[in-house]
């Protein structure tokens, strides 16, 4: 039994928006557990809550941004002759030259980078997509596929006039096997619509990510994508099971298995996933999906430092191991900004602010099991003053709040202005010690405080998987912030055998720095990779690699 000196640390009440009755949490801790089906099958934040700070200014054009960049003269213009034939692939409701229509899939949703594509390609079956790319590759079209448009790198945007293919037309799922969990869908089908598909089956997809109302499977597939369920289920190499891409010159690659084992030959599917389109078109994908587990808590948790978070990770870790799902992190900056700009920031528990937060998630199949493991775990915390106050979900709208306080702080950092974004992968011990370093700099650069452009710099991510979001949110865009902040971040995270993208990818906006993670050799293994793969060199051109040295 948790002793009352320590329950009262817990500071007693759940005061969640959406809960009209504040319940005292008694000297046993009550967890209640939460069917996943009834909490997570929805969308915390549509597409339209992503988009960037408000403006009325257009988007600078990204090869203006980044002027080494610079069109391939070897490229084909559009021309007539190309549209009549895409117009014999597609039917017309499936092709736009509409300048009005364009806009969207030209500016990512950050409104950080702009391409000037002419033209918007929606094939609805990998043969369309096969007769597509090959009559590109024949005349030297430069290709940009893209997804839901979630990115955040540029990687999914044009660059100059390359044809946007996207995949939003290719959204049926193909076949689930309830027995063995391995879903084949195509690359279009938006990630919730497949979660609330495999929630009415008992199961779950086994990535989660803030953008789940709008991102597609495929360029889920493509970047990589990590999210919150990471370190339950592991990385996209590790749970998918196949996939189906159209090559650059149209040649359909058919490995959409479902066996968990296959040891014969190279597993060519590895080389597509993180490939952000720059090998082929993925077009299909079959993955494994995990039984959705029956009882769920979540606790939010207060700390004074981040040895503390390192701690309670660490313990987390020995004493819920099987049914640990989550382990997320932020900083009092972030919920600050929150509070600010959010309703989710009326969804605060604890009734004073701390250092440093944490968030934790346990999913099971023994709801008894689960709460003893969970009960004793935040005990211990309790009674070696690792935690100094919490809360845990006593119901589904509690659970819901408790996330939407942590999935709400990408779109809070927004609301100030433009966002200086990073992803990085740091080891854990020196974690935050990369934002304190940043904070500091910038402070000595007189670039950060209230009447100064830079507003707050903020740390969240999953520590259970060493990903560290550092969000620096200014006002308005400065080169002289720019230049403070990077190649600095790069230096610093290489300095620590770090990298610098975590689940993000590259782009146009980290491509040049590719490096700062990547030996020389290694850099040079991934041209030769393209160069055999796209001779041609058209798919998702400017991105991914950097520019070679002429």
């Amino acid at each position: 039994m948790l002793p009352l000196a320590a329950a009262a640390r817990l500071q007693g009440q759940a005061r969640l928006a959406g809960s009209r009755v504040a319940q005292r949490i008694p000297s046993a801790l009550r967890v209640a557990s939460v069917p996943m089906a009834r909490t997570r099958a929805f969308s915390l934040f549509p597409k339209a809550a992503y988009a960037s700070s408000a403006s009325s200014e257009k988007v600078p054009l990204s090869s203006e941004r980044y002027p080494y960049l610079k069109r391939d003269p070897s490229f084909k213009k559009l021309s007539q002759e190309d549209i009549d034939f895409f117009n014999s692939v597609l039917p017309p409701s499936a092709i736009s030259q509409d300048d009005g229509d364009l806009e969207a899939f030209n500016v990512d949703w950050m409104q950080k980078f702009r391409g000037q594509s002419k033209l918007l390609l929606k094939p609805s079956s990998t043969d369309q997509v096969s007769k597509i790319l090959k009559y590109c590759n024949d005349n030297k079209l430069a290709v940009v596929p893209q997804g839901g448009n979630t990115g955040l790198v540029g990687g999914g945007v044009p660059v100059f006039d390359e044809i946007i293919l996207s995949t939003a037309n290719m959204n049926s799922v193909r076949s689930f096997d309830e027995v063995s969990g391995a879903l084949v869908c195509d690359a279009g089908c938006i990630l919730e619509v497949l979660d609330n598909y495999l929630a009415e089956r008992g199961y779950i997809m086994p990535l989660d990510l803030g953008a789940k109302g709008s991102c597609h499977i495929g360029g889920n597939v493509a970047t990589n994508a990590g999210g919150l369920r990471l370190l339950r289920y592991g990385s996209l190499h590790g749970t998918v099971l196949g996939l189906e891409v159209v090559m650059a010159d149209g040649t359909i690659l058919d490995n959409l298995s479902t066996l968990r084992k296959d040891n014969t030959g190279y597993d060519l599917k590895q080389l597509f996933i993180g490939s952000e389109g720059t090998l082929g078109l993925v077009t299909g994908v079959s993955i494994m999906a995990p039984k959705r587990s029956k009882a769920v808590n979540v606790a939010l948790l207060g700390v004074s430092s981040f040895e503390q978070v390192q701690a309670a990770y660490k313990r987390s870790r020995d004493e819920l191991s099987e049914i640990l799902s989550a382990f997320e992190f932020f900083d009092e900056a972030s919920i600050n900004l929150v509070k600010k700009h959010l309703v989710a920031g009326n969804n605060d528990p604890l009734e004073s602010s701390h250092p440093f937060y944490v968030l934790i998630e346990t999913s099971g199949s023994n709801k008894d099991h689960d709460d003893e493991k969970l009960t004793q775990y935040l005990e211990g915390l309790l009674t070696d003053d690792i935690v100094q106050d919490g809360v845990v979900a006593q119901d589904t709208t509690q659970f819901r709040n408790l996330w939407a306080i942590r999935e709400g702080i990408p779109e809070a950092c927004s609301k100030t202005g433009p966002v200086y974004k990073y992803d990085l992968s740091i080891p854990v011990p020196v974690f935050y010690n990369m934002v304190e370093d940043m904070r500091a700099r910038l402070n000595d650069a007189g670039v950060i405080g209230e009447d100064k452009d830079v507003e707050a710099v903020v740390g969240f991510g999953h520590i259970g998987d060493g990903n560290l979001h550092l969000n620096i949110a200014s006002k308005r865009y400065s080169e002289k912030v720019a230049k403070v902040i990077e190649p600095y971040v790069y230096e610093w995270t290489a300095k620590h055998s770090g990298s610098i993208s975590s689940e993000h990818g590259l782009g146009v906006f980290k491509s040049p720095y590719l490096s700062y993670s990547k030996s020389p050799t290694m850099i040079d293994m991934m041209r030769k990779i393209k160069k055999m793969m796209d001779p041609q060199g058209i798919m998702n051109p400017y991105k991914y690699l950097p520019e070679e040295k002429k």
